[in-house]
């Protein structure tokens, strides 16, 4: 059995006239420990699928199982536990807390556990290890590049150590070198066993996937192996 599996899931925005069909009957599997990229042009819904994967948006027809857990049958307080539990987020915007330093922030999703201050630094500091930022702890965000501020960004997804990580266009505000640590960085986390979904609009980037869903109005409409991908945009 797939870890995460999708059937018919559908999403509209708006009604009548101006509804907009944002998916529209799209049907995967995700096996644990896999790294898949989602491509596709701007409006084929790629964003819109990874915030129901993340239990972020519902959809108003469709299953979605995480684990054997059928997501979107749980309550919002049981909903809540399931992303807490399974999830971690990356997005393009880095969100960090500028007054607060890379540790503060990387210890925010551990605001809510029953844990000693002391302990929740200590996962932190593994968290920033694990992403390359050690010795930079102390540091805020505006001390830092922006490469390192995805990083931290990382950390703070990685630091309740979910099995799911989730990341929206993780390098569109990276230059290219700072690009390629971060797309080594997803790589080396899927390697260790971490199932991850990134949507980007990168073939590069999407060529550090295992494997490569294309979606286009709605619909997963082929996909196709990040190696053979990757291959195809050398030079």
């Amino acid at each position: 059995m797939s870890f995460i599996q999708a059937n018919g899931l559908y999403k509209t925005y708006g009604s009548g006239a101006a509804a907009v069909s944002a998916l529209g009957g799209v049907s995967l599997e995700i096996g644990a420990g896999e790294f898949v990229a989602v491509m596709g042009p701007s409006g084929s819904g790629k964003s819109t699928l990874l915030a129901v994967l993340g239990a972020l948006n519902t959809p108003e027809r469709g299953n979605y199982g995480v684990d054997g857990i059928e997501v979107f049958s749980l309550s919002q307080n049981q909903r809540a536990d399931f992303r807490r539990e399974y999830l971690g987020f990356v997005f393009q915007s880095f969100n960090l807390v500028p007054y607060l330093s890379l540790a503060e922030n990387v210890m925010l999703p551990l605001a809510i556990k029953r844990l000693p201050k002391k302990d929740k630094l200590a996962l932190a500091h593994v968290a920033l290890e694990r992403v390359g930022l050690a010795g930079k702890e102390a540091r805020l965000p505006g001390e830092v590049s922006g490469g390192e501020q995805e990083r931290a960004a990382v950390a703070r997804a990685l630091v309740n150590q979910p099995p799911i990580l989730l990341a929206d266009e993780p390098t569109g505000n990276l230059d290219q070198a700072n690009t390629q640590r971060m797309m080594e960085l997803l790589q080396n986390l899927g390697a260790e066993g971490m199932t991850i979904v990134m949507v980007t609009h990168s073939a590069t980037c999407a060529g550090y996937a295992g494997r490569v869903l294309n979606m286009r109005d709605g619909l997963v409409e082929g996909e196709e192996a990040g190696p053979a991908l990757a291959a195809a945009c050398m030079p």
